[in-house]
């Protein structure tokens, strides 16, 4: 685990968790969470040009009898150039295959193996794998514990409440703690509540008192002012943030800005206190924003995919960034009906460079909601269904 090796400290299962360092010691850690179709090697540079996260985690690895690591993903490990620690997620429950999978893993520069027990797209799940994990103790403690064995440094789990109800969250906890995970990233909701539901950090901040390792926050944090409220409210180590980062890529800087000013992430904290918003934290404009989708568009484009399919892709983005743009959802409307690199970079610089200087919202404009998905006819397991 060349990763591992070369930048922290690794604990044994059952000993006190240590995770590799952030960027900057002492503060809240931050992450980029795992969005299929999204988080590949491509994303990841274009995130570390406006300020990288402590830690990038894979799309999921698919595992199952035939399986074998996706060449794609592995680019994002053996290519990466961000100088970031960069968790390869594994998806799936056969026990067998999934070690024998990390053991092929284990061969690349992995900071560490991380499971996936939150997705919660109905094709996952009613495979009993993601978030369909949740709702058999039994399996995951199986599973846990031969993956605790078969890896031999960081290993961490990313979950949700529970799977239609928490009836089983604080057993899931205890085996957290029983199979000596290294990190946790909690989303705060059910994989029935999908991406609508109010977020619930109170269950978060259950985590956090109950396991025994470090706890990632995760669910609709917008900004780094919900950030560092999240950190106050639930007292977790950090913050994994997924579908705003792709609003917004300067959100894991105007993090590590935002937590300078304060201790955000003591439990007793009065909100009031973490809400200020200080000057010192980097806000951009729509002439930032213009220059972020020209970089996005260059980094995911490939020979070998046609103009308007790269358009299409672009659009799944956009409907994230548009979020920030107007509060009438003009750019959005527009956006959607480009069909070309040229319709769509027209759409831009008429919403983007009218007024270069215009603030871009630091949260999304209430009522503007993004639709990623519509832009393909048949579901998938990408933005709209396992992003953060």
């Amino acid at each position: 685990m060349s990763s591992a090796d070369g930048g922290g400290t690794i604990s044994p299962a059952g000993s006190a968790s240590r995770v590799l360092p952030g960027l900057l010691p002492g503060q809240p850690l931050t992450a980029l969470a795992p969005m299929q179709d999204v988080t590949d090697l491509p994303f990841m540079r274009v995130m570390a040009h406006y300020g990288a996260p402590d830690y990038f985690f894979t799309e999921f690895f698919r595992v199952h009898g035939q399986s074998r690591p996706e060449k794609h993903i592995l680019r994002s490990l053996v290519e990466n150039q961000t100088g970031r620690p960069v968790f390869a997620q594994l998806i799936g429950e056969d026990v067998t295959h999934m070690v024998r999978t990390v053991k092929e893993l284990l061969s690349y520069p992995i900071a560490g193996i991380d499971l996936n027990m939150g997705c919660p797209a109905p094709k996952i799940y009613k495979k009993n794998v993601g978030g369909g994990l949740l709702r058999d103790p039994a399996r995951i403690d199986t599973l846990l514990g031969a993956l605790r064995d078969a890896v031999p440094g960081l290993f961490t789990v990313k979950m949700r409440i529970g799977f239609d109800s928490t009836e089983n969250y604080e057993r899931v906890l205890g085996l957290i703690n029983k199979h000596g995970v290294d990190l946790l990233s909690v989303h705060g909701r059910t994989v029935k509540e999908g991406y609508r539901s109010n977020v619930h950090y109170d269950h978060i901040a259950i985590a956090v008192r109950t396991v025994r390792c470090p706890v990632l926050a995760n669910g609709n944090i917008t900004s780094a002012d919900k950030a560092a409220a999240v950190l106050a409210e639930t007292g977790a180590a950090g913050v994994m943030l997924g579908r705003h980062a792709i609003r917004n890529p300067w959100i894991f800087r105007q993090c590590r800005e935002r937590f300078a000013t304060s201790a955000t992430h003591t439990a007793s904290r009065p909100l009031s206190s973490v809400l200020c918003p200080p000057s010192s934290v980097f806000a951009p404009t729509l002439a930032d924003v213009r220059e972020y989708i020209a970089r996005l568009y260059r980094e995911t484009q490939t020979p070998d995919i046609p103009e308007r399919a790269h358009v299409a892709k672009m659009k799944k983005y956009l409907n994230f960034v548009g979020q920030s743009v107007d509060a009438e959802g003009k750019f959005l409307h527009e956006m959607r009906r480009a069909m070309t690199e040229t319709e769509l970079f027209a759409v831009c610089d008429r919403h983007l460079l009218t007024e270069p200087t215009k603030p871009f919202a630091t949260e999304p404009y209430p009522g503007i909601i993004a639709r990623p998905n519509c832009e393909t006819p048949v579901e998938s397991c990408s933005l709209d269904t396992v992003t953060a």
